[in-house]
């Protein structure tokens, strides 16, 4: 009994020790306190503002989900400088050469609203005057009473083609069209030119007549031909004579294709103002090509766009495209002359959206 009682303290003895020992390390391997949010949920937040950044700048896939969060027990890999302060990439278009800005979109239309017409008769088409003179005269009394602009009145037109005879050869050397001439003159958008036919008869003792033909319509600054539209009378009816019945066919034909012929011109010239209303530039005396290469950079940088029509030491034309008016040209073209050292640039003449300027050199 003696001999058990000593094991078991030596045992009990053994145990005390060896417990004593391994506290120590127990303490020492006892795990830190762990920062109260861990990694994972740190990094959430960062994941959703990457996201919504994606989204303003472009760069996100609306209809794909948003990345889920990684569970808590795998360790987010650390972001590395270079991927932090790499863009967030895009596959979205960036704005169109061609897109117009709010306050330019506003110009344009603004400008299609008061587009200054010039309506004259086809001088090929061999039409009696007095017939053309009412289809120019009806035309003019729609554009009065329906879109409240002012016009060209067709004696006045006359007139001019006799005045101007001397000022147009000095002018255009006869390179242009007079009647385009005039519409420069006269500051018109577009010209319009009438052409038609009439047929009449007597029946009954009764006077009938109708009319057909077309009108074409053109820009000013180019003479190119934007568009043409035909139009047909219904048949005309005047109890008095066959005069009578011509005028009236005439006159209602040509009112009745009047707004299609206004529809058409806006449309048309909206398609073609993409880039803005062209001006066309003529500057003498450029025997710097250098020195013409720095204005015409310099314009660029207050219009949409600028275009070397041509160069000489004499005389070098350009065409701008801008969404300004008129005398904004000019003085956009002295601000860029200053930056171009060409600080004497005077202008010399306008006519119509083409101004001549004298360089100065």
């Amino acid at each position: 009994m003696l001999k058990v009682l000593r094991v078991a303290a030596l045992v009990a003895a053994v145990f005390f020790v060896v417990s004593c020992a391994s506290a120590p390390q127990q303490q020492a391997q006892a795990p830190q306190p762990q920062p109260a949010a861990p990694a994972s949920s740190a990094q959430a937040p960062n994941a959703a503002q990457a996201r919504a950044q994606a989204i303003v700048q472009g760069g996100a896939d609306l209809s794909q989900p948003a990345p889920t969060q990684a569970p808590s027990s795998a360790a987010p890999a650390p972001a590395s400088a270079e991927a932090a302060a790499a863009p967030v990439s895009s596959d979205q278009p960036g704005p169109l050469p061609n897109q117009l800005t709010p306050a330019e979109q506003a110009y344009l239309q603004n400008y299609l609203s008061r587009l200054n017409y010039m309506v004259y008769y086809d001088a090929n088409s061999k039409m009696d005057p007095q017939i053309a003179k009412i289809a120019v005269s009806q035309a003019n009394r729609y554009l009065i009473e329906k879109m409240g602009l002012s016009v060209i009145d067709f004696d006045q037109i006359e007139q001019n083609k006799k005045d101007q005879q001397a000022a147009y050869q000095a002018e255009t050397g006869g390179s242009i069209d007079m009647i385009q001439y005039l519409a420069q003159k006269f500051n018109a958008d577009v010209y319009v030119e009438i052409s038609l036919t009439v047929n009449s008869e007597t029946r009954d003792g009764k006077f009938y007549a109708s009319a057909q033909g077309a009108m074409k319509i053109f820009d000013t600054s180019t003479a190119m031909l934007l568009g043409s539209i035909t139009f047909q009378s219904q048949p005309a009816f005047s109890p008095t004579s066959a005069d009578a019945a011509i005028q009236n066919a005439v006159a209602a034909s040509v009112w009745m294709a009047m707004p299609k012929l206004v529809s058409q011109t806006k449309a048309l010239l909206q398609n073609s103002l993409s880039q803005g209303i062209r001006y066309e530039i003529i500057l003498q005396k450029t025997p710097d090509a250098r020195q013409v290469s720095q204005l015409r950079r310099a314009l660029a940088k207050k219009v949409r766009e600028v275009d070397q029509v041509s160069y000489s030491p004499n005389q070098t034309v350009l065409d701008i495209y801008t969404f300004q008016p008129k005398n904004k040209i000019e003085d956009e073209m002295y601000a860029a002359g200053n930056e171009a050292n060409m600080p004497d640039l005077s202008l010399v003449y306008s006519r119509g959206k083409s101004f001549t300027f004298d360089s100065g050199l």
